[in-house]
């Protein structure tokens, strides 16, 4: 089984990725299910109108799309009414974007959306890379304040970040690195450092990277049988309760 851990569908500003289009490349590329955000616009606002997009992508798939729900918690109240929302619609996961929603990660804002998520059996989705307030450390220490949660270091810190991301992982054992764009998350699996096994989800963080490069990236880092497959989908899959 391979899962694809994160994928933007719509209008983004910088690219576009149409469903049927995501389906044919998982198809042509044996990616079982993947994952689904909605773009970036409905992460700060008309954060219905994205769960409603998402959830409507997952339920006509066939099983192959599973979706992320979104709430700015700017919000308040209505924000866990929105993810109660999403729940029933069938969301699978949280999605927060510290940049894109204004959110310090550490000053308990969004702390209700994350106890909704760890309360619902969700994984937390944490985008990465942009300073002040995306910072991998930044979400090991919010990890490390819910510990039956689960978290995914989105994009590994990268860019200019990732040098952090062994030492978040290291200093929260709920939290898990995304095997896009960035070579670390792969290279601690391959030298089996203590801990860090079963520790990486595979992400292809289309359409803003190529699925094919990434997905290269992890069948072409020289893992173990066992390990490759955890990469691939057994982690996140048990996550996700597939």
């Amino acid at each position: 089984m391979v899962v694809d851990g994160h994928v933007t569908i719509g209008a983004s500003r910088d690219a576009t990725l149409e469903v049927e289009d995501l389906l044919r490349a998982m198809e042509r590329l044996g990616i079982d299910h993947a994952l689904v955000s909605p773009p970036e616009r409905h992460l700060p606002v008309r954060n219905r109108e994205g769960n409603e997009l998402v959830a409507g992508a997952a339920g006509s798939s066939g099983g192959r799309l599973l979706a992320y729900a979104v709430a700015t918690p700017w919000l308040g109240p209505e924000a866990l009414e929105e993810l109660e929302r999403a729940r029933d619609l069938g969301a699978r996961a949280l999605k927060l974007d510290p940049a894109l929603q204004g959110l310090d990660l550490l000053d308990g804002s969004a702390d209700p959306l994350v106890a909704f998520a760890v309360e619902a059996g969700w994984p937390v989705y944490v985008r990465t890379g942009t300073p002040p307030h995306s910072l991998p450390l930044q979400v090991a220490l919010l990890a490390s304040r819910f510990p039956g949660g689960r978290f995914i270091l989105g994009k590994s810190g990268a860019t200019d970040f990732s040098h952090d991301g062994p030492s978040a992982l290291a200093f929260a054992g709920n939290l898990y690195a995304d095997s896009a764009h960035v070579e670390w998350p792969t290279a601690l699996v391959r030298g089996d450092a203590p801990g860090f096994g079963g520790r990486v989800v595979f992400t292809t963080d289309a359409p803003f990277a190529s699925p094919s490069v990434e997905l290269a990236r992890v069948t072409g880092a020289g893992l173990e049988e066992a390990a490759g497959e955890a990469v691939l989908g057994g982690t996140l899959g048990g996550l996700l309760g597939l």
